[in-house]
């Protein structure tokens, strides 16, 4: 299980990748569960973090993780506005776009039109109103590289809050049997690490965690290096 890790600047970007993530996801949590950060500030984060235009290279340049970037919150019928938002991140240089999926009768147009985009689009399933395994389904017998369950209601507690591990098993299962990667998120915490394990999604998300009070806050190293160890550690090897 890989460490996925959601910042918003440049200097949490950095630290985050000399901190142990596996993967750098880049979304404003100020501004929702998959809030936007404006595309110049994405371009800045994935040339920091490759090392471009930098004499002096800090820890975390040069790195080579994937990075992943939110389009924002955006309503399902708009595919207008969604699409051409999917562009404008995707030409920032990120390897993944993430787009959140409600559970809305547009669904499965959004899917569909998703599918058919050049770039590699990663739809985020919000199971604030539980999953529709049909939508699932269809996304999984699309060409999309990975899929993911997420949370718009932080407040109202993790993902295991939102949702019954018989209902995650089902949704790893069928992202599985695809070949696809499968991630989780939604205020997910330290301890939820052993239930993590035992559903072993191939990454987990984490911002909460990985923060000094809320996910809006700056991220903290302590925090991060604690995590890292933690998922990384022995136990995770056992």
């Amino acid at each position: 299980m890989k460490m996925l890790v959601s910042v918003r600047t440049v200097a949490e970007a950095l630290l985050a990748a000399g901190g142990g993530a596996d993967f750098i996801d880049l979304k404003e949590p100020r501004d929702g569960a998959l809030g936007g950060l404006p595309v110049a500030t994405i371009a800045a984060v994935v040339a920091a973090l490759r090392g471009e235009g930098s004499e002096l290279p800090l820890r975390g340049q040069g790195s080579r993780l994937p990075v992943s970037a939110t389009i924002g919150d955006l309503p399902a019928h708009d595919l207008a506005a969604i699409l051409a938002r999917v562009d404008a991140v995707a030409a920032c240089g990120v390897d993944y776009v993430k787009v959140g999926v409600e559970r809305a009768p547009a669904a499965a147009a959004l899917i569909q039109a998703l599918a058919t985009c050049p770039h590699a689009v990663v739809p985020v399933f919000i199971a604030d109103r539980g999953l529709d395994f049909e939508r699932v389904d269809q996304a999984c017998a699309a060409g999309f590289p990975a899929l993911m369950v997420d949370t718009a209601d932080k407040l109202a507690g993790s993902l295991f809050d939102v949702m019954a591990e018989a209902e995650l098993q089902r949704f790893l299962a069928a992202v599985r049997a695809c070949g696809k990667l499968a991630g989780l998120a939604g205020a997910l915490r330290l301890p939820h690490l052993p239930v993590l394990r035992a559903l072993a999604p191939d990454f987990a998300g984490f911002r909460s965690a990985v923060c000094v009070g809320g996910r809006g806050e700056a991220l903290d190293g302590q925090r991060l290096s604690d995590l890292s160890a933690a998922l990384h550690g022995p136990a995770a090897a056992a």
